[in-house]
Order: C-alpha cells, then structure tokens, then sequence
C-alpha cells in the first residue's frame, strides 16, 4: 500500500478514536441516578478574577451513592462556589454548612430516565456523525493524492480500509450508547 495513504489511515484511526473518546466524556456527563464527581466536570468558579475547574480549587468526593461533598480548599470559596453549581443548572441544589457543600442527588423518575436516554442516544448520533465526517475528510485526503502518484486501486484500497475502520468505530459508540442507556434504566 502506499505510504502516503498509509498516513492518511493512521490519521484516521487517531481521529475517530478521539471522536469516541469525547462521546465517552459526553456520556459520563449524564447522570445516571448515581452520585459521581465527573457529574461536575464542566463546572468553573470564579477563581481570583479566572474561570477556573472546580476540581481544582477543592476536593470532590461521593460519601455514598447519592451524595457529593465538595470541600474547598478556601473557605471563602463556599459561596461562589454554590453560585456556579446553581448556574450551571445540572439540577442539584448545594447544601452549604459552613466548611463543606453537600450535593444530594435525587432519584430518577421513570419520565426523567427516559429523556436522559434520550439525551444519551443524541450524543451517541453525534458521535457517530462526526466519525463519518471524518471519513469522508479521509476519503477527500485520499482521493488527492492521485496527484502524488497513487494508483486508482490504491486509492480504492484506502477508501474500504477507511469504511472498515468507521464501521469499528461506530460499533464503538453504539456499545458505548448501550451501556449507558441499560445504566440509566437500571433502578
């Protein structure tokens, strides 16, 4: 095969392994009626005048499975902090004691199950989206390098390895939109 195409399938495989990679952090992002820290990820607080993760101005930890505490490494940091989580509307109100915050997670309704699969199943489409823009990214690549000398069959051989290789990866974000939807149904 030749080299130049052999890049372009390495770029491939590099590429849609990101894009499932983000789908996966998309999906962790989903509560699923259990306490997790990841549940907070996106959450930034105003940190001496810059946006700054939560992560990294306190400890986050889950005492059992529907409760969070979060422990500020300062404690003037305590209201700001319940500031960004009520903003950052993931639907927990903070419990503030005066050293730590509690975040309890209620359970889920049947009704909130269902759009939370429904939530899962479009960041699933999403993900399987972007790995065929890729491909066809990939397949362009490929198709231009018939100017640096590659054969029509090399080219045709490129193009199915890069079909074999989308079929793999969306294999990947639908197992990766499975789990997550039987974890969300789990009661």
């Amino acid at each position: 095969m030749n080299e130049l195409i052999s890049i372009e399938l390495d770029d491939c495989k590099e590429k849609m392994t990101r894009a499932v990679q983000h789908t996966e952090s998309e999906l962790t992002k989903i509560r699923a009626g259990k306490a997790t820290p990841s549940m907070l990820d996106g959450i930034h607080v105003d940190y001496y005048g810059s946006a700054t993760a939560l992560s990294q101005v306190s400890n986050i930890n889950t005492t059992d499975a529907r409760t969070i505490v979060i422990q500020p490494w300062e404690k003037n940091l305590l209201s700001t902090i319940e500031k960004a989580i009520m903003d950052s509307n993931i639907g927990l109100n903070p419990q503030n004691d005066g050293s730590v915050i509690r975040l309890v997670v209620p359970p889920l309704t049947e009704e909130r199950r269902r759009d939370l699969v429904k939530k899962a199943k479009e960041e699933a489409e999403k993900g399987r989206v972007t790995v065929r823009n890729i491909r066809k990214e990939i397949n362009e690549s490929i198709k231009k390098l018939k100017n640096d000398g590659a054969s029509e069959d090399e080219i045709k051989i490129g193009e199915t390895e890069v079909q074999k290789l989308t079929d793999s990866y969306i294999v990947k974000v639908d197992q990766l939109a499975e789990l997550k939807e039987k974890d969300i149904m789990t009661v």
